[in-house]
């Protein structure tokens, strides 16, 4: 299993790398859980980070506007992102999550994965997204990479706290058997990670976790790091 770090800036990534982080995450937290950075910050966190390790950036908790997440899309993949992650916020049914997100693919045009973004605490968001059970049948039909699923509300209740152990193994099953890639992460700490490797996940995002006091709004610490990511390495 991968370990994700999510990063606020060049400087974060700098820290994320030295502890050998897999993925370097660029997100903004400050517009929501999948908050989306600006292009130059996901252009200066590609340039710091080695080219072999990818770089991953969030667009947004998006609204159901396929034409706005098509172009907030293209905006990361030319400033560097490998992986895509596109929050499905604003969409209540399968067939509207689908619409954003082959929007987001053809705009993409074979270039960067995109990773559809559900959430496990869905019930308690106004919008009513999309429920995190039905990410797998929309990534599918939408013909993207892979499946996230993270909480939207960060009040310290992680990922456990909304979908059993037992369901995410059949999330990430389903996700398989599909041929896409399953992301968990949501308040994940460094006692979660065992439970996520055995569900099966490819990856486990993390940003408190990975921070010195364990707080998100801390600095990140390259020691954390290294464990989290010894962590995620380890045989089941």
């Amino acid at each position: 299993m991968k370990l994700l770090v999510s990063v606020a800036d060049a400087g974060e990534a700098r820290v994320a790398v030295r502890g050998g982080v897999d993925i370097v995450d660029v997100k903004n937290p400050a517009e929501g859980s999948l908050g989306a950075p600006a292009p130059g910050t996901i252009a200066q966190v590609r340039d710091t980070v080695p080219p072999e390790r990818p770089v991953s950036a969030a667009i947004g908790d998006v609204p159901n506007l396929p034409g706005t997440a098509a172009l907030a899309a293209l905006g990361a993949a030319h400033a560097g992102a490998a992986y895509v992650k596109v929050g499905l916020w604003g969409t209540s049914t399968e067939d509207e999550a689908v619409a954003v997100l082959r929007a987001v693919r053809e705009a993409l045009d074979g270039g960067p994965t995109v990773i559809a973004g559900a959430y496990a605490d869905a019930e308690r968001v106004p919008s009513r997204p999309l429920a995190p059970g039905a990410v797998v049948a929309v990534a599918r039909r939408a013909g993207v990479g892979g499946c996230l699923v993270d909480t939207a509300v960060k009040d310290g209740r992680g990922l456990f706290a909304w979908l059993t152990p037992d369901a995410l193994t059949a999330l990430v099953a389903a996700a398989h058997a599909a041929n896409l890639e399953m992301a968990l992460a949501g308040a994940l700490r460094a006692e979660d990670l065992p439970t996520v490797r055995a569900t099966g996940a490819d990856i486990a995002g993390v940003r408190s976790a990975a921070c010195r006091d364990g707080r998100r709004t801390a600095s990140l610490d390259a020691e954390r790091v290294e464990r989290l990511r010894a962590m995620c390495a380890r045989s089941a």
